[in-house]
């Protein structure tokens, strides 16, 4: 009878083991890792010594197009443009203290940035939450944020928690007022289906 009730929770794990964290951003890109226990045999005697085999240059060429790819720096005013105007589209909906704050923590992010002090995986990863703040892809951003927050916490402790009530503030923005939307024209037009009705 016993064995019949099962206690909830994980039975392997310990009360004091450390939490498993269950954002899916390192899991996401992973290939299969080859073991480096594994040892390379020793070279036949019978082969040929006149000509050896070279790689095929068609994986070596993929491998080093995306190295340059990797490397391709990012200009952090390509990443700070995107966040102040969504900042500036917030600015009506938001405290002044609220606005002045997220303003301040993206200004330090800007000096960490142009002082060199953020590794070039948390400048990737700025990237990609721009691109998906842009987008309005907030549940990506957050799950973009959260993994910056767990992995480099030391690298953005001090600016992030402005990027994070950035996203927060632009989700609650009306469609309309949204900072990525088309801008009406400059020639003062309007749409002339609603002025058929």
């Amino acid at each position: 009878m016993a064995d019949l009730y099962v206690k909830p929770g994980n039975q392997e794990r310990g009360w004091n083991d450390p939490p498993q964290l269950s954002y899916g951003l390192q899991t996401a890109g992973g290939g299969k890792r080859t073991p480096l226990n594994k040892r390379v045999p020793a070279p036949l005697q019978g082969s040929p010594t006149g000509q050896a085999r070279s790689p095929l240059t068609i994986d070596n060429s993929k491998q080093c197009s995306r190295e340059a790819q990797d490397e391709v720096p990012v200009d952090v005013e390509d990443i700070l443009a995107p966040l102040n105007q969504t900042l500036e589209a917030c600015k009506d909906s938001i405290k002044t203290q609220v606005f002045t704050e997220i303003g301040r923590r993206l200004a330090v992010f800007k000096e960490m940035w142009s002082g060199g002090k953020l590794s070039t995986s948390v400048q990737k990863r700025m990237s990609l939450l721009v691109k998906e703040l842009q987008n309005k892809n907030w549940d990506s951003a957050d799950e973009i944020h959260r993994s910056l927050m767990v992995d480099h916490v030391n690298e953005v402790s001090q600016w992030m928690v402005g990027v994070k009530r950035l996203i927060a503030e632009a989700r609650n923005l009306p469609q309309e007022a949204s900072p990525t939307e088309d801008e009406p024209p400059a020639d003062g037009t309007t749409d002339t289906t609603k002025q058929e009705s």
